[in-house]
């Protein structure tokens, strides 16, 4: 199975050559991973080595030239590996395969009528020129209990040729009755080294930006991405840099500007905090360690070096211990402007001027 741009789960990929390998193939999977951490692209992977006529010579149409293996007496060995060259494949890439089939949904959930429409009405008709019929469900977590309980007759009683891939941010949302009944596959965080590198071949992202988008990530790709090539996360980072400048020269008036600034990114609340955390952990790496290279904030180290000489390490620990207990106030929705202007005084009596 072609694996290039699947960062990290390797775990994922080797499960599922194994299968096709050993031949033995679940009815139903279970992909379970933030939002861009690419469950879609396991799915069509897994869908794509599947139908791949290198991996079903008997249903092949007899103009593949199959490489056949030393000792294995005449027969083709399944290596569970797409070849990426024949039809199927081809229709694969091109989202034209008529045996992997994409269940949609219009409304915010997965109701009853999508799951028998989609699913258990068209199930009982054999694949069309391949040996499996897939069916991959994106945001199944969003299922109602009636679609769900639709879904688990026909996980029970599948045609042999039937396979159907679950896509979910969270697998806790399922009845017991379905995760039973299914191989349950959880993606696993990716390396910042990883995803930053990424960022910089695949994308053309600076080193700068790709190391911040790469930590703030969390180990997801897909987020990585988004924020790298995202000018709001762009804003965001320069308007948090600015505010955290401000402060310590600034009096009631700059502070009071910076609040009603940071009620304009609201919506990105989460990244705003974790920008200022990180911001004060490059600060602390500085004052321990003296060392620039490990800095996350990497264009600004003349401004973090400056800011380590004139606070305490006990300082940075309580802005830090501030930051936090502001973030959990604003997610119990305590006043946004009263909570930033304490956090904003309380980060500013602890730099020294």
């Amino acid at each position: 199975m072609e694996s290039g741009r699947i960062l990290g789960q390797n775990h994922i990929i080797k499960h599922f050559e194994n299968a096709i390998k050993m031949g033995k193939i679940s009815h139903a999977y279970i992909i379970n991973g933030e939002a861009g951490s690419g469950k879609m692209k396991l799915a069509v992977h897994f869908a794509k080595a599947l139908q791949c006529e290198a991996n079903n010579p008997d249903t092949s149409d007899g103009n593949m030239q199959f490489d056949f293996g030393e000792g294995t007496g005449g027969k083709k060995e399944i290596t569970g590996v797409a070849c990426g060259h024949c039809k199927s494949c081809h229709q694969t890439d091109s989202g034209n395969q008529p045996d992997i089939k994409y269940v949609t949904h219009e409304k915010s959930g997965i109701g009853v009528d999508e799951i028998r429409d989609q699913i258990n009405n068209d199930i009982d008709i054999k694949p069309y020129s391949s040996r499996y019929k897939i069916y991959i469900v994106p945001d199944s977590e969003k299922m109602t209990v009636q679609a769900q309980n639709a879904l688990l007759k026909t996980i029970e009683e599948p045609p042999e040729y039937a396979i159907i891939i679950l896509l979910t941010t969270n697998a806790d949302m399922f009845l017991q009755t379905i995760l039973s009944r299914c191989v349950l596959l959880n993606i696993r965080p990716v390396k910042e080294e990883t995803i930053r590198n990424q960022l910089m071949s695949e994308y053309g992202i600076g080193n700068y930006e790709a190391n911040v988008a790469a930590v703030f990530a969390n180990g997801n790709p897909g987020k990585a991405i988004k924020l790298a090539t995202s000018e709001d996360f762009k804003e965001l980072k320069q308007q948090v840099v600015g505010t955290l400048l401000s402060l310590e020269k600034g009096g009631m008036d700059i502070i009071t500007q910076r609040v009603k600034e940071a009620g304009s990114f609201k919506n990105q609340i989460d990244d705003y905090f974790g920008l200022m955390q990180t911001w004060f952990r490059d600060v602390l790496l500085y004052k321990a360690t003296g060392d620039t290279e490990k800095l996350i904030f990497q264009d600004d180290y003349h401004e973090i070096v400056e800011m380590s000489e004139k606070i305490s390490y006990f300082h940075i620990n309580i802005i830090l211990k501030s930051i936090d207990q502001a973030w959990n106030r604003i997610k119990s929705n305590v006043n946004f402007d009263i909570t930033m202007e304490v956090l904003f005084l309380s980060i500013k009596e602890r730099i020294k001027k």
